[in-house]
């Protein structure tokens, strides 16, 4: 048989598939209302991993394929039962709730950051708050610490990096502080290499700054041999350089941050991209979902089972949402046991969203809903 013919028969048994997928289906909707009167949770996992084991022995060498199929048929119908039942009660109310008609807004209240005055994180909560005052910390925790104490509205802190990567330790202080996350904005970052009015440029041997700025423009350092030399902030090690009295010393920061602590500008665009873009994030006790709000973000952590993550994320492909980023963190005193943070472009307002997240809360034996909130690029 050629292959026209083989076609062929795979759509005669797709064409039989299809009223015993819609049979199975409608069945799972009486299911849902029986749970409903009785009520039973929709997640049965006993049952479901006897029903898999079972296809897994009657399929022979395609069992595991087999038991793919079936596990996207059970999501699928567990998705439908929670449609039916509204789960997740008191997670849908909240976020009903936070929904407003307005842009996000400190109202005048300040703006916590790390660093001091010229940062990048600095620069970006001016860009969101015009109107707010930035206090500033030595700490990222101290940010967080800000926030919760509420001296600040909200914090502002980066989150990773189109060069460089995550910033580890904000994914772990989100995880640890499980504050929401109410805006977000991508910062154009352009780093010059500065150093004091009498320091010449073949005199330097150490170059200051944050990890992060220090792995952006690595081939600028490498090809004069300059040794980095971590600092907590770009703009702190700005204002250490000018401040310290040796002469062999720069700093990789802003070109802001030069002009407020007064140090010459060398070499400018130093980093190994020239599209280098910050992503920052403002984190806050309340949970605020403005209008124009276009991603979402959530925490979960999962069983320990062949797939698991697999079939959470095909939820997500299930609904038509899209995964921009998802990163996995260690849980503290756990034995190779993972958080995992996610970032979904969508909104909360589509009733199929907000069902699949109140879903997984159900169903997830960890869940946050971090938030629903506008990027600005």
């Amino acid at each position: 048989m050629d292959l026209l013919g083989l076609r062929k028969e795979i759509d005669e048994i797709d064409e039989q598939l299809i009223p015993l997928l819609l049979k199975r289906m409608n069945i799972s909707e009486q299911v849902a209302k029986y749970k409903v009167e009785r009520g039973i949770p929709v997640l049965n996992s006993e049952r479901e991993q006897q029903i898999l084991n079972n296809v897994a022995e009657k399929c022979g060498e395609h069992g595991d394929t087999i038991k793919t199929v079936f596990s996207a048929t059970m999501d699928a119908s567990r998705a439908l039962q929670h449609k039916i039942i509204g789960g997740g009660k008191e997670l849908r109310a909240a976020i009903t709730n936070a929904i407003s008609d307005k842009k996000l807004s400190a109202d005048g209240k300040a703006i916590a950051c790390q660093g001091v005055d010229g940062a990048y994180s600095s620069v970006t909560a001016n860009i969101l708050f015009p109107k707010s005052p930035v206090k500033f910390y030595k700490q990222f925790e101290d940010v967080f610490e800000a926030v919760n104490r509420g001296e600040a509205k909200f914090g502002v802190i980066p989150v990773e990096n189109s060069t460089a990567g995550s910033v580890h330790e904000s994914y772990d202080l989100i995880m640890k502080y499980r504050f929401y996350v109410v805006g977000a904005y991508d910062l154009k970052v352009e780093h010059c290499l500065c150093a004091k009015e009498n320091t010449r440029y073949e005199d330097i041997t150490e170059v200051y700054s944050h990890p992060q700025a220090l792995s952006q423009c690595n081939n600028f350092l490498k090809s004069f041999d300059f040794t980095g030399v971590n600092f907590t902030n770009t703009a702190a090690a700005a204002k250490f350089v000018a401040q310290s009295s040796k002469n062999n010393i720069g700093v990789i920061c802003s070109q802001l941050a030069a002009k407020k602590y007064g140090l010459k500008i060398l070499k400018r665009n130093v980093q190994n991209n020239n599209n280098n873009r910050t992503r920052f994030i403002v984190i806050s006790k309340e949970l605020v979902i403005g209008k124009d709000a276009d991603k979402i973000s959530l925490i979960f952590s999962l069983a320990h089972k062949t797939g698991s993550l697999y079939r959470v994320l095909g939820r997500f492909s299930m609904a038509g949402l899209n995964l921009t980023k998802l990163e996995s963190r260690p849980i503290e005193n756990a034995d190779f046991s993972y958080y995992f943070y996610v970032d979904v472009l969508g909104s909360v307002k589509d009733e199929s969203t907000l069902d699949l997240i109140c879903a997984l809360s159900d169903e997830l034996p960890e869940f946050e809903f971090l938030g629903n909130f506008y990027e600005n690029t």
